[in-house]
């Protein structure tokens, strides 16, 4: 009996974080502030896109067929993202280096930004369990740093594309 006590004292003992009650982030909330580094070393911070809409698309690693696929599309759908008044950052747990050969190798023409040690990623509740590894989630910010769209079910051949439409569709209403 003294045994059961102890496990039960011990576990009424553990703390949760904050992390792990937060709610999942929806559309009309505020995007969670982040910093990062580029794949080029530079200092990114989300609070400097204020005034402008982003995207922000979540990855799992650099380099690996799907996060190849999802990158190049956004690669070559950028200008029309970018005809919508919006930029596009790819986010994953890789470091600068390894973001910074995935840019040059696939010729990205957006920017890439490092999170190796999971802050932003847990941030936007796009961390897998367990693994150091992101989901594959794509959120659509606007100019007052609100989320106005979540994608948690994301084709990484039509991921951008579809970002162009409803930025489209967004920005007219």
């Amino acid at each position: 009996m003294r045994s059961l006590t102890a496990l039960l004292a011990g576990l009424l003992s553990l703390s949760i974080s904050p992390a792990a009650l937060a709610t999942e982030l929806t559309p009309g909330d505020a995007a969670p502030a982040i910093t990062a580094k580029t794949q080029s070393g530079e200092d990114f911070d989300l609070a400097s896109r204020k005034g402008k809409w982003t995207v922000l698309f979540f990855y799992p690693k650099a380099g690996t067929p799907g996060c190849t696929k999802q990158a190049c599309a956004f690669r070559d759908s950028v200008k029309k993202i970018r005809d919508q008044g919006a930029d596009v950052y790819g986010i994953s747990s890789d470091d600068v280096e390894d973001q910074a050969k995935f840019h040059a190798e696939h010729k990205l023409t957006f920017t890439l930004l490092a999170d190796p040690d999971g802050t932003a990623v847990r941030a936007y509740g796009a961390k897998m369990p367990i693994l150091n590894l992101s989901k594959r989630w794509t959120f659509i910010i606007d100019p007052e740093l609100k989320i106005r769209q979540v994608d948690r079910d994301v084709d990484p051949a039509l991921d951008a594309q579809k970002v162009a439409d409803s930025l489209a569709l967004l920005r007219k209403g």
